[in-house]
């Protein structure tokens, strides 16, 4: 059983050792999502400090599965737009653990970002991911359009040269 939660700034902060935890064990599970590997979890230190701050100010919804008193999962929206986007949301890092996955974590993660994503008025969620990886496969599943690919747009956190596939997905109450 796990719990899906919108996180505080305060939340995130007194979870981050979970956090850190996740996204080095993605990075080094070879998810592109930004980073490099070796990753360690002191390495994801100042990227969710920054999420905090950025969950603070307003900027950015931040969510997580929980399981067993543990973060398992995560996925943040975006919220802060220019001017002519206030329907538009961001879409990022859907992580999960590798020891959580196959517990369909995933899909109540993005069910809950969409979700809290439309209750701050966001219409319209986009994403990108890596093209042929893992993650492709599960947004079609959950209803996201493929847009099309970007050759050579990130690397593998191993190195090397990735595409990116974007997809976007209207969400309606």
């Amino acid at each position: 059983m796990s719990d899906i939660l919108l996180l505080s700034a305060g939340d995130a902060r007194a979870l981050l050792t979970d956090l850190c935890d996740v996204l080095a064990d993605c990075v080094n599970g070879g998810a592109s999502v930004g980073f490099m590997q070796p990753y360690g979890p002191a390495d994801a230190v100042p990227y969710w400090q920054g999420v905090a701050d950025s969950v603070e100010g307003g900027a950015t919804l931040l969510l997580v599965a929980v399981i067993e008193g543990r973060v398992a999962g995560t996925v943040q929206v975006g919220a802060a737009q220019m001017p002519n986007q206030p329907h538009r949301g961001d879409l990022k890092k859907l992580l999960v653990h590798r020891s959580a996955r196959g517990k369909g974590l995933a899909r109540l993660l993005m069910e809950a970002a969409e979700r809290e994503a439309l209750s701050i008025g966001k219409t319209l969620l986009v994403l990108d991911t890596a093209t042929g990886s893992d993650a492709e496969a599960i947004y079609p599943r959950l209803g996201w359009q493929r847009v099309g690919i970007v050759p050579d747009y990130a690397m593998w956190p191993e190195g090397g040269l990735c595409d990116t596939t974007f997809f976007y997905k209207r969400v309606a109450a």
